[in-house]
């Protein structure tokens, strides 16, 4: 189930997120974790890394992974090199790339119009998610990414 307290917390306040596609969904991310959206530039494969993990880039001196966010989504998506950006995101206290078909929009909505994911059962994580957006056009699902991309912890203190 959801944090029920990360839920509250942000039903309290404005939120300012970026709002992007992997495939037909819209998807958004706290603006605050964001570092940069770049043009799309292929990532180093790394061998034997998880199938979202396209590799890794250099970023200004900094080498950071490149994760295919639809992959890790389980979301159909087609990488295109004329249109894909990579959002760069601080996650954990880890800077990684997010691979995204294309982002749409920057937003600032009330945390009152979140609506809790509803539970699925077993097998299904809703805490990859702090919920989900009403909008006239349709649904965007504001993702968690310090819940995505918790072993990126362990990753970093080592």
């Amino acid at each position: 189930m959801a944090d029920v307290a990360q839920y509250e917390k942000l039903s309290d306040a404005a939120l300012e997120i970026i709002a992007f596609h992997l495939g037909d969904q819209q998807f958004c991310i706290k603006t605050t974790s964001i570092r940069e959206i770049r043009g799309w530039a292929a990532a180093t494969p790394l061998p034997h890394a998880p199938a979202h993990v396209l590799g890794v880039m250099n970023l200004r001196g900094t080498v950071i992974p490149v994760i295919d966010l639809a992959a890790k989504l389980g979301v159909r998506s087609a990488i295109d090199a004329n249109r894909s950006a990579i959002v760069v995101a601080e996650v954990r206290k880890s800077i990684i790339g997010l691979v995204v078909d294309r982002v749409s929009d920057i937003l600032s909505i009330g945390g009152d119009r979140i609506q809790p994911v509803p539970d699925f059962g077993i097998g299904y994580d809703p805490a990859f998610s702090y919920g989900i957006i009403p909008f006239d056009q349709g649904m965007v699902c504001f993702l968690n990414l310090d819940h995505m991309f918790a072993a990126i912890e362990f990753a970093s203190a080592a």
